[in-house]
Protein backbone atom coordinates (compact mmCIF):
# COMPACT_ATOMS: atom_id res chain seq x y z
CA UNK A 1 0.00 0.00 0.00
CA UNK A 2 1.26 3.45 -0.85
CA UNK A 3 2.18 5.75 2.01
CA UNK A 4 -0.91 7.91 2.54
CA UNK A 5 0.55 10.27 5.10
CA UNK A 6 -0.10 13.94 4.49
CA UNK A 7 2.81 16.27 5.04
CA UNK A 8 2.99 19.72 6.62
CA UNK A 9 6.40 21.31 6.11
CA UNK A 10 7.66 24.09 8.36
CA UNK A 11 10.43 26.17 6.78
CA UNK A 12 12.32 27.93 9.55
CA UNK A 13 12.26 26.22 12.95
CA UNK A 14 12.88 29.08 15.34
CA UNK A 15 10.61 30.37 18.08
CA UNK A 16 7.47 30.65 15.93
CA UNK A 17 8.07 27.71 13.60
CA UNK A 18 9.07 25.49 16.50
CA UNK A 19 6.08 26.56 18.58
CA UNK A 20 3.73 25.82 15.67
CA UNK A 21 5.32 22.41 15.32
CA UNK A 22 4.89 21.65 19.03
CA UNK A 23 1.27 22.82 18.96
CA UNK A 24 0.48 20.76 15.86
CA UNK A 25 2.14 17.71 17.39
CA UNK A 26 0.10 18.22 20.56
CA UNK A 27 -3.06 18.25 18.42
CA UNK A 28 -2.15 14.69 17.32
CA UNK A 29 -3.49 14.86 13.76
CA UNK A 30 -3.68 11.21 12.64
CA UNK A 31 -1.88 10.43 9.41
CA UNK A 32 -0.18 13.84 9.22
CA UNK A 33 3.61 14.13 9.24
CA UNK A 34 5.31 17.34 10.39
CA UNK A 35 8.56 17.93 8.51
CA UNK A 36 10.99 20.66 9.52
CA UNK A 37 13.74 22.36 7.54
CA UNK A 38 16.01 25.22 8.53
CA UNK A 39 19.11 26.95 7.21
CA UNK A 40 20.90 25.75 10.36
CA UNK A 41 21.14 21.97 10.77
CA UNK A 42 21.44 22.31 14.54
CA UNK A 43 17.96 23.87 14.67
CA UNK A 44 16.57 20.84 12.85
CA UNK A 45 18.22 18.48 15.35
CA UNK A 46 16.92 20.51 18.31
CA UNK A 47 13.39 20.57 16.88
CA UNK A 48 13.46 16.81 16.36
CA UNK A 49 14.76 16.18 19.88
CA UNK A 50 12.09 18.50 21.36
CA UNK A 51 9.33 16.71 19.46
CA UNK A 52 8.37 19.77 17.41
CA UNK A 53 8.65 17.78 14.16
CA UNK A 54 8.38 14.15 13.07
CA UNK A 55 11.25 14.34 10.63
CA UNK A 56 13.95 16.80 9.64
CA UNK A 57 14.93 17.40 6.03
CA UNK A 58 17.73 19.84 5.27
CA UNK A 59 17.29 19.50 1.52
CA UNK A 60 14.63 22.05 0.51
CA UNK A 61 13.25 20.18 -2.53
CA UNK A 62 12.81 16.97 -0.51
CA UNK A 63 11.29 18.90 2.39
CA UNK A 64 8.73 20.57 0.12
CA UNK A 65 7.94 17.67 -2.20
CA UNK A 66 4.40 16.38 -1.70
CA UNK A 67 3.58 18.76 1.16
CA UNK A 68 -0.10 19.64 1.50
CA UNK A 69 0.77 22.74 3.50
CA UNK A 70 4.01 24.72 3.74
CA UNK A 71 4.47 27.15 6.64
CA UNK A 72 7.17 29.75 5.99
CA UNK A 73 8.42 30.93 9.39
CA UNK A 74 11.62 32.77 8.47
CA UNK A 75 12.61 36.43 9.12
CA UNK A 76 11.03 38.91 6.71
CA UNK A 77 14.25 39.66 4.77
CA UNK A 78 14.63 35.93 4.03
CA UNK A 79 11.10 35.45 2.67
CA UNK A 80 11.73 36.37 -1.02
CA UNK A 81 14.64 33.94 -1.26
CA UNK A 82 12.62 31.27 0.54
CA UNK A 83 9.69 31.67 -1.85
CA UNK A 84 12.07 31.28 -4.79
CA UNK A 85 13.61 28.16 -3.24
CA UNK A 86 10.32 26.37 -2.53
CA UNK A 87 8.43 27.41 -5.68
CA UNK A 88 9.74 24.70 -8.08
CA UNK A 89 8.82 21.83 -5.75
CA UNK A 90 5.40 22.90 -4.50
CA UNK A 91 2.65 20.42 -5.34
CA UNK A 92 -0.23 21.67 -7.43
CA UNK A 93 -2.99 22.69 -5.01
CA UNK A 94 -0.62 23.06 -2.05
CA UNK A 95 -1.34 25.71 0.58
CA UNK A 96 1.46 28.11 1.50
CA UNK A 97 1.22 30.41 4.51
CA UNK A 98 3.69 32.52 6.47
CA UNK A 99 4.11 34.01 9.95
CA UNK A 100 5.64 37.40 9.11
CA UNK A 101 4.61 40.46 11.13
CA UNK A 102 4.00 42.56 8.01
CA UNK A 103 1.77 41.47 5.18
CA UNK A 104 1.50 43.83 2.19
CA UNK A 105 5.05 43.22 0.91
CA UNK A 106 4.85 39.49 1.66
CA UNK A 107 1.61 39.20 -0.31
CA UNK A 108 3.28 40.93 -3.26
CA UNK A 109 6.28 38.59 -3.12
CA UNK A 110 3.98 35.57 -3.00
CA UNK A 111 2.05 36.77 -6.06
CA UNK A 112 5.27 37.29 -7.99
CA UNK A 113 7.23 34.21 -6.97
CA UNK A 114 4.86 31.34 -6.15
CA UNK A 115 3.38 29.20 -8.96
CA UNK A 116 -0.24 29.79 -10.03
CA UNK A 117 -1.45 26.35 -8.89
CA UNK A 118 -0.64 27.18 -5.26
CA UNK A 119 -2.87 29.01 -2.77
CA UNK A 120 -1.12 31.58 -0.60
CA UNK A 121 -2.82 32.65 2.62
CA UNK A 122 -0.87 35.21 4.63
CA UNK A 123 -0.72 34.62 8.35
CA UNK A 124 0.58 36.44 11.42
CA UNK A 125 0.19 34.91 14.89
CA UNK A 126 0.13 37.79 17.37
CA UNK A 127 2.40 36.04 19.83
CA UNK A 128 6.09 35.86 20.53
CA UNK A 129 8.91 36.48 22.98
CA UNK A 130 11.86 38.82 23.00
CA UNK A 131 14.04 35.71 23.11
CA UNK A 132 14.02 33.84 19.82
CA UNK A 133 15.25 30.40 18.82
CA UNK A 134 13.90 26.87 18.83
CA UNK A 135 15.07 26.39 22.42
CA UNK A 136 12.40 28.89 23.53
CA UNK A 137 9.57 27.28 21.51
CA UNK A 138 6.36 26.64 23.43
CA UNK A 139 3.27 24.65 22.37
CA UNK A 140 1.03 27.07 24.31
CA UNK A 141 2.51 30.24 22.80
CA UNK A 142 -0.56 30.98 20.64
CA UNK A 143 -3.32 30.08 23.08
CA UNK A 144 -5.85 32.88 23.37
CA UNK A 145 -3.90 35.12 20.98
CA UNK A 146 -5.07 36.66 17.73
CA UNK A 147 -3.98 35.02 14.48
CA UNK A 148 -4.26 37.43 11.55
CA UNK A 149 -5.23 35.82 8.24
CA UNK A 150 -4.83 37.67 4.92
CA UNK A 151 -5.86 35.46 1.98
CA UNK A 152 -4.53 36.24 -1.48
CA UNK A 153 -7.15 36.92 -4.15
CA UNK A 154 -6.32 33.59 -5.80
CA UNK A 155 -6.52 31.45 -2.64
CA UNK A 156 -9.16 28.74 -2.74
CA UNK A 157 -11.86 28.51 -0.05
CA UNK A 158 -10.33 25.20 1.00
CA UNK A 159 -6.91 26.84 1.50
CA UNK A 160 -8.42 29.63 3.60
CA UNK A 161 -10.22 27.04 5.73
CA UNK A 162 -7.00 25.10 6.22
CA UNK A 163 -5.13 28.14 7.56
CA UNK A 164 -8.15 29.04 9.70
CA UNK A 165 -8.08 25.46 11.00
CA UNK A 166 -4.36 25.81 11.71
CA UNK A 167 -5.02 28.91 13.82
CA UNK A 168 -7.76 27.12 15.73
CA UNK A 169 -5.66 24.01 16.29
CA UNK A 170 -2.89 25.99 18.00
CA UNK A 171 -5.43 27.71 20.25
CA UNK A 172 -5.52 31.12 18.55
CA UNK A 173 -8.41 33.31 17.41
CA UNK A 174 -8.52 33.83 13.62
CA UNK A 175 -8.74 37.51 12.60
CA UNK A 176 -9.42 38.19 8.92
CA UNK A 177 -7.86 41.39 7.58
CA UNK A 178 -6.71 42.87 4.33
CA UNK A 179 -2.92 43.45 4.20
CA UNK A 180 -2.89 47.29 4.49
CA UNK A 181 -5.30 47.14 7.43
CA UNK A 182 -3.14 44.52 9.11
CA UNK A 183 0.06 46.51 8.64
CA UNK A 184 -1.44 49.69 10.09
CA UNK A 185 -2.80 47.92 13.15
CA UNK A 186 0.36 45.84 13.66
CA UNK A 187 2.40 49.05 13.51
CA UNK A 188 0.31 50.43 16.39
CA UNK A 189 0.16 47.47 18.76
CA UNK A 190 3.39 45.65 17.94
CA UNK A 191 5.92 47.69 15.99
CA UNK A 192 5.52 51.00 17.86
CA UNK A 193 6.14 49.33 21.24
CA UNK A 194 9.30 47.83 19.74
CA UNK A 195 10.54 51.28 18.69
CA UNK A 196 9.65 52.90 22.02
CA UNK A 197 11.23 50.08 24.03
CA UNK A 198 14.42 50.28 22.00
CA UNK A 199 14.52 54.08 22.10
CA UNK A 200 14.11 54.17 25.88
CA UNK A 201 17.01 51.78 26.33
CA UNK A 202 19.34 53.57 23.90
CA UNK A 203 18.45 56.93 25.48
CA UNK A 204 19.58 55.87 28.93
CA UNK A 205 22.39 53.60 27.81
CA UNK A 206 24.02 56.49 25.94
CA UNK A 207 23.88 58.75 28.99
CA UNK A 208 27.23 59.63 30.68
CA UNK A 209 25.52 58.57 33.92
CA UNK A 210 24.74 55.06 32.67
CA UNK A 211 26.88 53.36 35.32
CA UNK A 212 24.66 54.78 38.03
CA UNK A 213 21.44 54.51 36.02
CA UNK A 214 22.11 50.86 35.24
CA UNK A 215 22.59 50.07 38.92
CA UNK A 216 19.28 51.74 39.76
CA UNK A 217 17.36 50.15 36.87
CA UNK A 218 14.89 47.58 38.19
CA UNK A 219 11.74 45.77 37.07
CA UNK A 220 9.98 48.80 35.58
CA UNK A 221 12.89 49.64 33.30
CA UNK A 222 13.44 45.98 32.43
CA UNK A 223 9.76 45.46 31.58
CA UNK A 224 9.58 48.57 29.40
CA UNK A 225 12.81 47.77 27.54
CA UNK A 226 12.16 44.02 27.13
CA UNK A 227 11.49 44.35 23.40
CA UNK A 228 14.90 45.94 22.84
CA UNK A 229 16.25 42.37 23.05
CA UNK A 230 14.27 41.38 19.93
CA UNK A 231 16.23 39.77 17.10
CA UNK A 232 17.69 42.72 15.10
CA UNK A 233 17.06 40.91 11.82
CA UNK A 234 13.36 40.72 12.62
CA UNK A 235 13.24 44.38 13.66
CA UNK A 236 15.00 45.46 10.49
CA UNK A 237 12.54 43.47 8.39
CA UNK A 238 9.63 45.24 10.07
CA UNK A 239 11.03 48.72 9.47
CA UNK A 240 11.90 47.90 5.87
CA UNK A 241 8.46 46.55 4.95
CA UNK A 242 6.19 48.72 7.11
CA UNK A 243 8.11 51.98 7.34
CA UNK A 244 5.28 54.45 6.65
CA UNK A 245 2.83 52.87 9.08
CA UNK A 246 5.43 52.81 11.86
CA UNK A 247 6.32 56.46 11.21
CA UNK A 248 2.61 57.36 11.35
CA UNK A 249 2.20 55.84 14.81
CA UNK A 250 5.56 57.16 15.98
CA UNK A 251 4.43 60.69 15.09
CA UNK A 252 1.25 60.12 17.09
CA UNK A 253 3.31 58.83 20.01
CA UNK A 254 5.48 61.94 19.91
CA UNK A 255 2.31 64.05 19.98
CA UNK A 256 0.99 62.10 22.98
CA UNK A 257 4.29 62.50 24.82
CA UNK A 258 4.09 66.23 24.09
CA UNK A 259 0.61 66.28 25.63
CA UNK A 260 1.94 64.70 28.81
CA UNK A 261 4.84 67.15 28.78
CA UNK A 262 2.36 70.02 28.77
CA UNK A 263 0.40 68.37 31.59
CA UNK A 264 3.60 68.15 33.63
CA UNK A 265 4.28 71.87 33.01
CA UNK A 266 0.71 72.82 33.90
CA UNK A 267 0.30 74.24 37.36
CA UNK A 268 -3.05 72.44 37.68
CA UNK A 269 -1.91 69.18 39.28
CA UNK A 270 -5.50 67.90 39.29
CA UNK A 271 -5.42 67.72 35.49
CA UNK A 272 -2.33 65.52 35.53
CA UNK A 273 -3.79 63.32 38.24
CA UNK A 274 -6.98 62.94 36.23
CA UNK A 275 -4.97 61.83 33.18
CA UNK A 276 -3.21 59.13 35.21
CA UNK A 277 -6.49 57.98 36.79
CA UNK A 278 -8.20 57.70 33.40
CA UNK A 279 -5.27 55.77 31.92
CA UNK A 280 -5.23 53.33 34.85
CA UNK A 281 -8.98 52.70 34.74
CA UNK A 282 -9.00 52.21 30.97
CA UNK A 283 -6.03 49.81 31.02
CA UNK A 284 -7.49 47.81 33.92
CA UNK A 285 -10.72 47.51 31.96
CA UNK A 286 -8.76 46.37 28.89
CA UNK A 287 -7.05 43.66 30.95
CA UNK A 288 -10.34 42.51 32.47
CA UNK A 289 -12.34 42.51 29.27
CA UNK A 290 -10.26 43.01 26.11
CA UNK A 291 -12.10 43.84 22.87
CA UNK A 292 -13.17 40.83 20.83
CA UNK A 293 -14.27 40.50 17.27
CA UNK A 294 -17.55 38.67 16.83
CA UNK A 295 -16.92 35.18 15.45
CA UNK A 296 -18.24 34.47 11.98
CA UNK A 297 -21.68 32.84 12.08
CA UNK A 298 -21.28 29.53 10.27
CA UNK A 299 -24.57 28.12 11.51
CA UNK A 300 -22.78 25.31 13.31
CA UNK A 301 -20.00 24.80 15.81
CA UNK A 302 -16.72 24.17 13.97
CA UNK A 303 -14.23 21.63 15.27
CA UNK A 304 -10.80 22.98 14.20
CA UNK A 305 -9.13 19.57 14.34
CA UNK A 306 -11.90 17.88 12.38
CA UNK A 307 -11.94 20.70 9.81
CA UNK A 308 -8.16 20.55 9.35
CA UNK A 309 -8.21 16.78 8.96
CA UNK A 310 -10.98 16.90 6.36
CA UNK A 311 -9.05 19.45 4.36
CA UNK A 312 -5.66 17.71 4.57
CA UNK A 313 -6.58 14.05 4.48
CA UNK A 314 -10.06 13.96 3.01
CA UNK A 315 -13.54 13.65 4.48
CA UNK A 316 -13.92 9.94 3.71
CA UNK A 317 -10.80 9.06 5.66
CA UNK A 318 -11.82 11.22 8.63
CA UNK A 319 -15.19 9.47 8.78
CA UNK A 320 -13.45 6.13 8.42
CA UNK A 321 -11.08 6.93 11.27
CA UNK A 322 -13.95 7.96 13.51
CA UNK A 323 -15.81 4.77 12.72
CA UNK A 324 -12.64 2.77 13.27
CA UNK A 325 -12.32 4.30 16.75
CA UNK A 326 -15.88 3.16 17.48
CA UNK A 327 -15.27 -0.35 16.10
CA UNK A 328 -14.27 -1.98 19.43
CA UNK A 329 -17.51 -0.76 21.04
CA UNK A 330 -19.51 -1.96 18.07
CA UNK A 331 -17.85 -5.36 18.18
CA UNK A 332 -18.53 -5.62 21.91
CA UNK A 333 -22.19 -4.84 21.31
CA UNK A 334 -22.29 -7.50 18.58
CA UNK A 335 -20.82 -10.08 20.94
CA UNK A 336 -23.36 -9.21 23.61
CA UNK A 337 -26.22 -9.62 21.17
CA UNK A 338 -24.83 -12.96 20.01
CA UNK A 339 -24.71 -14.22 23.58
CA UNK A 340 -28.28 -13.19 24.19
CA UNK A 341 -29.57 -14.81 21.00
CA UNK A 342 -27.33 -17.91 21.02
CA UNK A 343 -29.02 -21.31 20.85
CA UNK A 344 -27.06 -24.27 22.20
CA UNK A 345 -28.10 -26.43 19.23
CA UNK A 346 -28.06 -23.75 16.50
CA UNK A 347 -25.58 -21.40 14.83
CA UNK A 348 -25.91 -17.79 16.16
CA UNK A 349 -27.93 -15.56 13.85
CA UNK A 350 -26.43 -12.47 12.27
CA UNK A 351 -27.45 -9.48 14.38
CA UNK A 352 -27.76 -5.81 13.51
CA UNK A 353 -24.48 -5.04 15.32
CA UNK A 354 -22.76 -7.84 13.38
CA UNK A 355 -23.85 -6.27 10.12
CA UNK A 356 -22.77 -2.75 11.19
CA UNK A 357 -19.35 -4.00 12.31
CA UNK A 358 -18.87 -5.95 9.09
CA UNK A 359 -19.83 -2.87 7.08
CA UNK A 360 -17.25 -0.79 8.93
CA UNK A 361 -14.57 -3.40 8.24
CA UNK A 362 -15.41 -3.47 4.52
CA UNK A 363 -15.32 0.33 4.27
CA UNK A 364 -11.94 0.47 5.99
CA UNK A 365 -10.54 -2.21 3.71
CA UNK A 366 -11.70 -0.22 0.67
CA UNK A 367 -10.01 2.92 2.02
CA UNK A 368 -6.77 1.03 2.71
CA UNK A 369 -6.72 -0.42 -0.78
CA UNK A 370 -7.04 2.95 -2.53
CA UNK A 371 -3.72 4.16 -3.96
CA UNK A 372 -4.80 7.79 -4.20
CA UNK A 373 -5.06 10.53 -1.59
CA UNK A 374 -8.14 8.99 0.02
CA UNK A 375 -6.13 6.05 1.36
CA UNK A 376 -6.30 5.42 5.08
CA UNK A 377 -3.22 6.75 6.91
CA UNK A 378 -0.91 4.09 8.21
CA UNK A 379 -1.25 3.46 11.95
CA UNK A 380 2.49 2.86 12.24
CA UNK A 381 4.40 6.16 12.32
CA UNK A 382 7.52 6.51 10.26
CA UNK A 383 10.77 6.39 12.20
CA UNK A 384 12.14 9.95 12.48
CA UNK A 385 15.25 10.62 10.45
CA UNK A 386 18.42 10.95 12.52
Amino acid sequence: MADAKKKITIVGIGLIGGSLGLALKAAALPGVEIVGTDRYVENEHKALKMGAIDRREHNIPRAIEGASMVIVAVPIPAIPETFQQIAPDLADGAVVTDTASTKAEVMRWAAEMLPPGVSFVGGHPMAGKETGGIEHADATLFEGKGYCICPSITATPSAIQQVTGLAGLVGAQPLFMDPPEHDQYAAAVSHLPLVVSTALFTLLRSSPSWDDLGVMASSGFRDLTRLASTDPEMSHGIWRTNREAVIHWLDRMIAELSRYRELLKDAQDETLLQAFIEAQLQRDEFLRDPPRRKPMDTGAKVDAKDSMMRMLVGGMVVDGLKRAQQLPETMAAAAAEREKSADANAKPKSTFSDRVAEGVRRDLEKLRSRPDEQSLPSETPEKPED
